[in-house]
């Protein structure tokens, strides 16, 4: 259909105003909000994700390509509601304790909500304790943990032994990512999944969720 390709052709060149008023025409020409969703909103966002991958595009077009898909699911999201439409799964995502970095998080966060999965963003400079906090309150799928310092990224360990701690452990995947962590870190400290970018992050969590 013609205004998805549109739909998805705006988004990708990131024109929030123009993805906005041709989702509010694609809902008042009665096409499935799911089908607006994914046809459209989803489709420009992988397309963009691809992209990124093969550095065709950089951060600033991914940033503004998912502020383009934030406006067109805000005005999605009471349809997607009615026709019952829900997220492919759920991630529990943050910045661990002692590090503000959040660039890297939140380009995870727009790459995964892309993928159409419902993400809950505790934000920077979070505690293990949150992190178990909101795994009991959520219930999600996946544990998304980010650290872009070598000081900091001890603290993904004690994160996964918090979880170890309050029996929550095997209710989760946990995934880690930025720039100090390796493959054999991963391993180290007991998480299922290293991922390099948030791409790949977000193609992660999708093989996680219906692995």
């Amino acid at each position: 259909m013609a205004i998805l390709e549109d739909i998805s052709a705006f988004l990708q060149k990131g024109k929030a105003k123009e993805v906005k008023e041709l989702v509010q025409q694609a809902i008042d020409q009665g096409i499935p909000a799911k089908s607006i969703l994914e046809d459209g909103l989803m489709n420009g966002m992988n397309i963009i994700g691809g992209k990124f991958k093969r550095n065709e595009v950089y951060v600033p077009e991914v940033l503004i390509a998912a502020r383009a898909m934030n406006a067109g699911t805000a005005l999605l999201k009471p349809h997607l509601a009615t026709a019952g439409v829900k997220a492919t799964g759920k991630v529990v995502l943050g910045t661990v304790k002692g590090d503000l970095h959040d660039i890297g998080k939140n380009l995870v966060r727009m790459m995964m909500e892309g993928k159409g999965l419902e993400v809950i963003d505790l934000g920077v400079d979070v505690s293990a304790e949150k992190f178990v906090a909101a795994v009991n309150e959520h219930k999600p799928q996946i544990v998304a943990l980010s650290a872009l310092l070598t000081t900091t990224m001890n603290e993904m360990k004690t994160v996964v032994d918090a979880l170890t701690a309050a029996g929550i452990r095997k209710t989760v995947k946990v995934m880690i990512g930025g720039a100090p962590i390796t493959q054999s870190f991963c391993t180290s400290i007991g998480a299922d999944m290293y991922t390099s970018d948030a791409a790949a992050a977000s193609d992660g969590a999708i093989e996680l969720i219906t692995a």
